[in-house]
């Protein structure tokens, strides 16, 4: 493109993507798409990732309107002429570094690339929450978006009511998890997740799992689970994650039938692929100030 270029945006691989007129037809892979809905940009088509299916992970969606929204598809499936098929005139995916496109395929992210602008925001721990959300921000206005009057308040009003239940109650122990089976869970390393290391900076005890195999997550037994006993358990949503409800019961009988894995323990439900918006931001604070209070009376 030459410097008449009407939009231009540059991602977090350093890439710089043009236009000759601001995008108005984006495709997004569903998380992106879900934050960039809060700011007010609408896609017009999502997709998924490897762990999806045939239908949108209503986990990952937030306020998307999914009944008027394109779903392309995810994982293997997914080529270069599905993902045109509704003739996007911008991508936008994430990266968990390196700048690979998360959910394609590097051949296909390549071929994308060559027949429509693709931005990539990187969601790894290489930049904090804030800093993450911050580009979103700017793709947002980029493509037009008008300020949140708000927002920013809104969520300094979460963290620092969530920091003072936290104080209040001696740093309350906390798991982040995400169940797969009745037998099986995987473990989140805090410190690999940007919305948890918030949760630590703000006073709240997050269980570190042992050190072994797994950058994001240590797989463990429900025994070892068992044995955590946490205050506050922050439990995967997404489709391809056990129920938690599952994952607790006691082995051989139905949900709900028994006591549960962790007696007394408050669940919240997280998302790992959490929206960088400041409005889901500060719902997931307030969730968690909420199971506190509730877990810290109950003792």
């Amino acid at each position: 493109m030459t410097e008449q270029s009407a939009w231009r945006f540059s991602d977090d691989r350093g890439q710089v993507a043009t236009a000759a007129r601001s995008p108005v037809r984006m495709l997004a892979y569903i998380q992106a798409g879900a934050t960039l809905w809060d700011h007010g940009i609408r896609p017009v088509g999502i997709f998924g990732s490897g762990h999806d299916g045939p239908a949108p992970d209503r986990a990952k969606a937030g306020a998307l309107p999914l009944d008027t929204l394109d779903y392309v598809g995810a994982g293997s499936g997914l080529d270069v002429e599905t993902l045109l098929r509704g003739a996007p005139d911008l991508v936008v995916a994430v990266s968990y570094g390196g700048g690979q496109v998360y959910g394609l395929a590097p051949e296909t992210a390549k071929q994308l690339e060559e027949r429509v602008p693709v931005v990539v925001i990187d969601v790894s721990r290489a930049r904090g929450f804030a800093g993450i959300g911050d580009r979103f921000a700017e793709l947002a206005r980029s493509l037009g978006a008008g300020p949140a009057p708000g927002a920013g308040s809104e969520v300094a009003a979460a963290r620092e009511r969530l920091r003072a239940v936290a104080t209040a109650h001696d740093r309350p122990h906390a798991l982040a998890l995400s169940p797969a089976g009745r037998e099986e869970v995987h473990l989140a390393r805090p410190g690999m997740w940007p919305e948890l290391r918030v949760l630590a900076e703000l006073g709240v005890n997050m269980t570190e799992p042992a050190e072994g195999q797994g950058a994001s997550w240590s797989t463990v037994d429900r025994v070892h689970a068992a044995g955590l006993r946490p205050l506050l358990v922050l439990a995967d949503v997404r489709g391809h994650a056990t129920p938690l409800d599952v994952f607790a019961a006691p082995p051989g009988g139905p949900a709900g039938d028994g006591p549960p894995l962790w007696e007394g323990a408050r669940a919240v439900p997280w998302n790992p692929e959490p929206l960088f918006s400041p409005q889901a931001h500060a719902r997931f604070l307030t969730l968690v100030a909420d199971a506190l209070e509730a877990a810290e009376g109950e003792r």
